[in-house]
This record gives structure tokens, sequence and C-alpha cells, in this order.
């Protein structure tokens, strides 16, 4: 889709990404090659139609399988080097990134290796486009808590690198409960905590991660509307919520743009920001998330103004970084007259 030169350039921050779930065709065949890594497509055409689902567990089988390809330094700097190369031409200027450390682990490849590769391309984001970033480990909640513990020891070393820690992969069946002590453990060693929640789960799965694993964000949370005590304390306590209307639409969560809950959500007082989860599978980087809420919603520009203001109070900034964003923005704003009308 088209993508209005207000939207284009807008200032603003993505804070629900998964690195991995940025993977294109193009580049996965090539590292595919370079590695000799055997995948079920040889040509980006296969690729891109084996893209194609229609639920969160079959996007998750593909998702997996891409990322069996990833397996030295040199190919998590690359995959992260190609993000920030895209979404520098989208005004992005703060990004932070989930990545899925058992993912790769499991597979033989070491943290170390994972976690220096990512860093690289993060260090090339804000030397060549001066973007900020921070990195947030996921832990796969399909697996059991046992292996997140084993996950966040082997993260420690990296403190320095890793600023906090997520909670993502299939939802149903595994409540945010489950996690309380990998949780609490991360938060003593002073990392900051979200989870994904309320996008397959319940309302009250969005209420176990506020209230059992203390997040400072909830990626996702369209279900929360279902609760109107728990909308009405996330709107009140500011607790951000992370959407994603592309990847809804791909995985089944609302079954057209047009009935996407976001108007719902600000009409409600929530702090909603708006990203792409994962856009290779999603059909759309942050931009094409903004564009489709004003096309299939109305959501003027003075309201996604407003979006891009909360991603950079909603980010896990240095309140210096924080404010020099803001100005930014509203520099942004007043070039194009909107500066009372964001305030």
């Amino acid at each position: 889709m088209p993508v209005s030169p207000f939207i284009r350039d807008l200032p603003k921050a993505e804070l629900h990404l998964h690195i991995e779930g940025t993977f294109e065709p193009e580049l996965m065949l090539e590292i595919t090659q370079r590695n000799g890594v055997s995948l079920p497509f040889t040509t980006v055409d296969e690729a891109r139609a084996a893209y194609r689902f229609s639920n969160l567990q079959d996007f998750l089988d593909i998702y997996y399988r891409g990322v069996g390809a990833l397996i030295t330094e040199q190919d998590f700097c690359e995959l992260t080097c190609a993000y920030f190369d895209r979404v520098a031409r989208q005004g992005v200027r703060h990004a932070e990134i989930f990545f899925d450390p058992q993912a790769h682990t499991a597979r033989g490849v070491p943290f170390s290796t994972v976690c220096r590769g990512i860093e690289s391309g993060l260090q090339y984001a804000l030397q060549r486009y001066g973007i900020s970033s921070r990195l947030i480990m996921c832990f796969l909640r399909h697996l059991d808590e046992s292996e997140a513990l084993v996950t966040l020891e082997a993260a420690l070393p990296f403190r320095n690198v890793i600023h906090g820690v997520g909670l993502d992969s299939s939802e149903m069946g595994n409540p945010p409960a489950k996690f309380a002590r990998v949780f609490a453990a991360a938060r003593d060693a002073g990392l900051a905590c979200v989870a994904h929640a309320g996008e397959e789960g319940t309302a009250e799965y969005v209420r176990d991660a506020v209230d059992v694993l203390k997040v400072q964000r909830i990626d996702h949370g369209n279900r929360a509307l279902e609760d109107p005590s728990l909308t009405a304390e996330l709107a009140e306590r500011r607790i951000p919520l992370t959407v994603c209307p592309l990847s809804n639409l791909r995985l089944g969560v609302v079954d057209s743009l047009d009935r996407h809950p976001l108007r719902e959500m600000l009409d409600a007082g929530l702090m909603v920001t708006l990203n792409s989860d994962d856009p290779a599978y999603f059909g759309g980087y942050i931009n094409e998330n903004y564009e489709a809420m004003q096309e299939h919603l109305g959501v003027d520009d003075a309201t996604l103004a407003r979006i891009a203001r909360n991603s950079f109070h909603a980010a896990f900034l240095q309140p210096g970084r924080r404010t020099e964003l803001l100005a930014e923005l509203d520099a942004y704003l007043l070039e194009h007259d909107m500066h009372l009308s964001v305030r």
C-alpha cells in the first residue's frame, strides 16, 4: 500500500519487532546457500508462497524453519542491518528489538554468537543512521520455565547488551503465570520486563502479565478490552500496548482491518503504539501499519502523531534521548502546523 509523505517521515519508535521475523526471502536464500542449509523452497517466489498462513501456529512453523538458516555472527548481523536499512527510510529513530535465543541455542548455536551478531547490527544502526536501540530477550512460552531460567542465566554475562526480557511464541495453554519465577529473577537482575498477552489468550492473560509478571508493557493486548476494569486500570497506570495491526490480520486475531480495535483502544484512553511484529511475514513494516490504520479506520494524521509520541514515552529510553526525540517530533509537527493539536 502507498504510504503518505507525512507517515513516511514522521519520527517514531518501534517497540514490538522480532528480528527473526524480518527475514526477507532474498536474504534467507542468500544465507541458506552460504551455510549449506536445506529449506523446503529454493526460489524467492516459493518462499513468499510459503509465507502464506492463517493462524499463529502455521506462522510459527514457517518462522522456525527460517530461523534454522541463521548460524554465524555474520548471519545475525546481516539480518539486523537489513532491518535498519529499511526502517531508516521510515522515520524510525529508536527500535526495541526482540530475539529468541532458545530457538538458536536448541540448534547448537552459542548464545554469544546470537547476541554478538545482533549487537553488531545495533551498532551499525547507531553509527550509520543515528537510530538508538534496546535489545530484549524473549522466552519461548511453549517450553518449560526451567529452560527459561537456564536462558536467563546464560544472558547475564551480556547484561550490557540485553536491556530486558519478554515472552512470546504459542500463547494458548501457556499463561504468563507459568513464568513467574523467571520474570522475578529478571527483575532482580535489573532487566526491564514485557510480555505478549491478549493476542490469542484471554483478558486474564493480560491481567496475569501485569499482576504476576509485573511487566512494564503489554505486547498486543487486544483482548484486554473484554475486561472493562482491566482496560481502565491499563489506561490509568499508562501501561503501554504495542499493537500490530497487519500481524493481527494475518494471524486471524481480527478478520478485517476495518474492524481492528485500535479506535476502541484510543477511546478508552489506552497508551497505544503501532508496530510491525514480524514484517517479512505479515506484509508490511511499521509505516505500512500506520497507513493501514489511516486507510481502514480513518485515523487522521494528528492521531497518528499522538501514537508516535506514545512510542517515545513507552520506550526504554534514557531521559536525555527521550527529550531529544520528543523535540524532533515537535519540530516535525510544527512544520505541518500540528503543534497545537497533538499536545
